[in-house]
Order: C-alpha cells, then structure tokens, then sequence
C-alpha cells in the first residue's frame, strides 16, 4: 500500500476517531506499523528503562493513552495524529522513568553495565551531544514538549520518526530553509539541557 494511500485511509478514520470508539480502534489499528516504529525509536533513548521494560508493554501503555486522547482531541490532519501519538509516546517513558528510577524506585538499587542492542536508533546531534544519563534523557523529552509547536514538530518528524529535512519539508508543505531554521532553533534550546550539567 502506498504512503499516499495510507494516508488518505488515515486521515478518513481521524475524522470520525472523535465520535466513535470503533473508529478509534480502526486507526490505531491501521497506523500500528508506524506507531510501533516510533514507539522502538523514543524508547531507544532510555536504555536503562529497557533492563524494566520490554517495547510492546511501552507501545501498548502508550496506545491506551492514545485512545483516550482521541476522545478528547481531534487531530485535523495525519501529520497532526502522529504529533499527538509521540506525546503520548513521551508522556509513558516519563512516566516509566519515575516509576522505576524515581526516589523509591527499583532501578536505583541496580547497576546496568551492558543494554541490548535490538532497537535501532537515531542521533539528535553528534552522538557525544546526547545525554549521558537517564535524568538527562528525562528532562531533554520533557523539554521537547515545550517547544513552540512549529519546532516540536520538526523534532517529532526528523528526529524521532527519522524523516529527512526534504521529506519533513514535503510533508509539512514549507520550504526546505525553514525546516532547516527551526530545526536549528530545536536543536539550540535542546541543547542547553545537554549542557546543563558541563
């Protein structure tokens, strides 16, 4: 099926998500695949979070999050549905990070020296640029939700769904050179987070 194609049945379902909870079910159903990948991609950034937990259980937490917020919120569009997928993404590795890693959490009374290395994963910046630990991967996602709405997106398409500048361009209907600036302006309020601790 092709993208154009998928994306013409999603947008059809989106439209009738807010009204009905068998059309909830049918989208959620039908951008699986996708959802899944993006899922795998933002969990990859916590690796001590994988020795507690496994992708699907994050991807399924995450859906139901989803779910609920479709009955709250209409995406006006696919591109906005996937916006939406990937705070919720967020908010459930967060969530997770203080379950596990919070003051009377399990994972601090144990050492990770090794993490598998199934899930691929991307680079935000050169890879000596990312956060060193999971407190700093924390506040980093954290602070992505607080970008202007124009700058979360680019991160939501480039950085976690791995889009190229061309393709989020194309996608998002604007030039090449703006994707590129507000790539840039992400990237630099990001990275006062990565450089909190210097």
């Amino acid at each position: 099926m092709s993208a154009i194609g998928s994306d013409t049945q999603l947008q059809s379902l989106i439209e009738l998500a807010a009204d009905d909870d068998a059309a909830r079910q049918a989208l959620l159903h039908h951008a699986c695949d996708r959802l899944l990948r993006l899922t795998r991609k933002m969990f990859h950034d916590y690796p001590n979070l994988r020795r507690w937990e496994q992708t699907d259980e994050v991807f399924q937490n995450a859906m139901i999050r989803l779910h609920r917020a479709l009955a709250d919120v209409k995406p006006e569009s696919v591109r906005h549905f996937f916006n939406l997928a990937a705070v919720q993404i967020r908010r459930e590795l967060l969530d997770l990070v203080k379950h596990h890693f919070g003051p009377n959490g399990p994972g601090n009374k144990h050492h990770t020296d090794g993490q598998p290395a199934d899930e691929a994963g991307g680079s935000l910046h050169d890879e000596t640029d990312e956060p060193s630990d999971l407190q700093q991967w924390s506040e980093f996602h954290g602070r992505v939700e607080s970008l202007p709405e124009a700058e979360q997106e680019i991160i939501n398409l480039i950085w976690y769904e791995g889009l190229t500048q061309e393709e989020a361009a194309k996608l998002l209907d604007i030039s090449v050179r703006t994707v590129k600036r507000r790539w840039h302006s992400a990237r630099m309020k990001l990275h006062e987070v990565l450089s909190s601790d210097e």
